[in-house]
């Protein structure tokens, strides 16, 4: 029989295990384990039909359609699964929604017909959101590395990660740079539970005894939601504000943004429109058109800046320690941050 693993010694399968999700591929779709391999017992309409007639004719009548349906490719799906195991040494980790009968059903037909070594996930994916809703609400200690737009923010927070520190960045997770501009040159956003499912093991991944540094975002990144628990702990938490001269973080944000088309730079001021105002709106557009993004990024910096000093002021000021450089060098300022956080031997 298959063994059922609860949700801890499910994620820490041995390495090279796959995982594989055997619900329909709009469920996959919606949220899954990160890293997991979709291999759908059903399609999303025989789901639909067998969950049907569940509810009209009962539990008999779905199972016998759902063997008609899966029954001739039960051969194609064994080789399937069999190929994504190690040869080696054939083991699969394999979940549905509740751990029940579609797991359950793949999980005896893989012991049975190949000798791959399968385990299940108890509740399934359903209990993999329990637990990642959940793990927010761990108190952890955190550090924010915080400071106006264009203080490099995010290459510090990756140079302390490459100095040994236990970051979680926020913005990779949900494919957003977290501003008006956050959108482009990335990746479309994750639905919110997938942001939330590698969030969560991004958060697992790191050591809870050891502080966590992450980089200061508003409720939301992009259209992608911070967890409430895990809002509060940010809120909460010491902030390390960095300053610079305005020249440096203009100069930060020409390098990432000023060579995207003015088209796409003009769809991003747009979506501030109603905050930057009339004037300043056709402003910011005329110096983008006449390839002036340093002008287009003054204007815009003064709606951020007094939007991030009107949140910095909630903060209690025992819990934010400023840290002024005059250069934007992401590495000297993470090693700078390290040591003043770092207590003394």
């Amino acid at each position: 029989m298959p063994d059922e693993l609860t949700i801890d010694d499910f994620l820490a399968r041995p390495p090279g295990v796959p995982v594989i999700d055997v619900r329909t591929p709009d469920e996959f779709a919606a949220g899954h384990i990160p890293g997991a391999i979709n291999v759908p017992l059903f399609s999303n309409d025989e789901r639909v039909g067998i969950g049907t007639a569940y509810k009209q004719q009962g539990r008999n009548r779905a199972v016998g359609i759902g063997l008609r349906c899966v029954g001739p490719r039960l051969a194609d799906l064994a080789d399937s699964l069999l190929a994504l195991a190690d040869s080696a040494d054939p083991r699969l980790h394999i979940h549905c929604w509740r751990g029940g009968m579609r797991s359950g059903s793949v999980a005896w037909l893989m012991e049975a017909t190949s000798g791959c070594r399968v385990a299940t996930l108890k509740g399934g994916y359903k209990t993999f959101r329990r637990w990642v809703l959940h793990s927010f609400a761990i108190p952890r200690k955190l550090r924010i590395v915080a400071g106006l737009t264009g203080s490099g923010k995010t290459a510090i927070l990756k140079q302390l990660a490459e100095l040994g520190e236990h970051t979680v960045d926020l913005e990779r997770l949900a494919n957003h740079k977290g501003s008006a501009f956050g959108q482009l040159g990335e990746a479309p956003q994750p639905t919110q539970a997938q942001f939330e499912n590698a969030l969560a093991l991004a958060w697992r991944a790191t050591d809870p005894e050891r502080p966590v540094w992450l980089e200061d975002e508003s409720r939301m990144v992009g259209k992608r939601v911070l967890p409430e628990p895990l809002w509060e702990q940010k809120q909460n938490a010491r902030f390390h504000v960095i300053e610079l001269p305005d020249d440096e973080r203009i100069t930060h944000l020409c390098n990432i943004y000023a060579d995207f088309p003015p088209a796409e730079l003009e769809a991003s001021v747009g979506a501030i429109h109603s905050r930057l105002g009339g004037d300043r709106t056709k402003a910011t557009i005329e110096a983008l058109y006449q390839g002036n993004f340093a002008e287009s990024c003054r204007i815009i910096l003064s709606y951020y800046e007094r939007t991030y000093q009107k949140c910095m002021a909630a903060h209690p000021p025992e819990n934010i320690t400023l840290h002024p450089f005059l250069k934007l060098e992401p590495r000297a300022i993470a090693a700078a941050l390290i040591t003043a956080t770092h207590p003394s031997p």
